[in-house]
């Protein structure tokens, strides 16, 4: 038996109503598809960052999430009803969409939330409840630990940073760096913790560390003191609104020398807000747009002729995601949640725009990154 059925089996008469709510879920709607097979039906709910100042990650999401779902239905072996709630970016609103989202015998698993700092308190009570939770742009460590029932499709922190500080240190002999991070999110914070751990382990000198909070527009301090101690490289951790306007303040005080961001680097937004000041931002992805790949290629243009715009890696996460999780209800053969979850768990070598994918023991992410960097204006592969 599953974890939530041992911690529910201890009450008494109301034990058998809170498991019928637990372990419930859409089951295969008996209709059949053109082989005569049964096609499994389920909602699925989506809990992402949509209004708020980095409502740019929810609409790229859900935008992956919509695409994907057209084509996936359109197939016709799974029938999938997204149910979207938007969060905010705060814990308090997210985990009072899941619990809304839980709470509906129709809903087999959720996607999301946005940021590692709102999984924190939803990943437990979908663990708790038995219910599927996917995080495709939560990347902080220790996400997907947090149960059973809790994974992620999106490359962790703890991947990504060494690639691109590897590739930084190769391409610059790079010897002492300074590290700026937003002490007050559990996402930056967790980018700054893997980045510090990565310096040290690679003989970096560490000439400073400077942090920040969200919402912050003046960064005179902490860049007036980087600049006067020399790095040959800055490692900042920040979600895309304060990492843009850094690099934009330093680039102007006359600090030329290159970013490694973190994962909240990884957007468009920051070449729109940073301009020419994003030149030279290196980043580590499993995304890459302009990959000489059919699959890829295929994507970037039905999202552009759709959504009028190129879609980001978080587009690209959440697009897989729902694949990942299609995939999980075929293989499961109906909604339960519990078939679902252990579907997922065996994903092995799915081969999505983002590559060949898997999930490890503890459901993250087994898949090699790429490094980018910020050229004219746009992300290339990092040389």
């Amino acid at each position: 038996m599953r974890k939530h059925f041992r911690r529910f089996a201890q009450f008494t008469a109301l034990s058998s109503l809170v498991l019928l709510s637990a372990c419930g879920g859409a089951q295969s709607s008996g209709e059949k598809d053109a082989n005569g097979a049964g096609k499994v039906t389920a909602d699925i709910g989506v809990i992402s960052y949509i209004s708020g100042p980095g409502a740019a990650y929810g609409e790229a999401i859900t935008n992956g999430l919509k695409l994907a779902n057209e084509e996936i239905n359109k197939k016709g072996e799974v029938e999938i009803n997204l149910v979207i709630e938007d969060s905010a970016g705060k814990q308090d609103q997210a985990l009072t969409a899941a619990q809304k989202l839980m709470n509906s015998k129709n809903v087999t698993a959720i996607i999301g939330p946005t940021l590692s700092t709102e999984m924190n308190v939803v990943g437990p009570e979908a663990d708790l409840n038995g219910v599927p939770i996917m995080g495709t742009s939560t990347t902080a460590e220790g996400i997907p630990q947090i149960g059973e029932y809790v994974f992620r499709n999106s490359l962790p922190e703890a991947l990504a940073i060494p690639a691109s500080i590897d590739k930084a240190i190769e391409k610059y002999d790079a010897k002492k760096v300074a590290i700026l991070y937003g002490n007050d999110d559990v996402f930056t914070k967790s980018g700054f913790d893997t980045m510090k751990k990565a310096a040290e382990e690679k003989g970096l000198e560490i000439l400073t560390i400077e942090t920040f909070q969200k919402g912050q527009s003046d960064y005179n301090a902490q860049l007036t003191k980087i600049k006067s101690l020399k790095p040959d490289l800055i490692l900042a951790s920040a979600l895309y609104n304060e990492g843009a306007v850094i690099m934009d303040q330093a680039r102007k005080m006359g600090i030329d020398v290159p970013f490694v961001g973190g994962n909240g680097f990884n957007s468009p937004e920051v070449i729109k807000i940073a301009g020419d000041a994003a030149n030279g931002l290196i980043v580590a992805t499993p995304w890459y747009g302009d990959k000489d790949d059919q699959k890829v290629q295929d994507f970037v243009k039905k999202y552009e002729e759709k959504y009028g715009k190129k879609p980001d890696q978080f587009a690209a996460q959440a697009y897989d995601a729902l694949y990942i999780l299609a995939e999980a209800l075929k293989n499961a053969g109906d909604a339960d949640r519990d078939a679902v979850r252990d579907a997922l768990a065996e994903t092995k070598d799915f081969q999505g725009i983002l590559g060949s994918f898997s999930f490890d023991k503890d459901g993250d992410v087994v898949m090699e990154p790429t490094v980018l960097v910020i050229d004219e204006g746009k992300f290339t592969v990092f040389e």
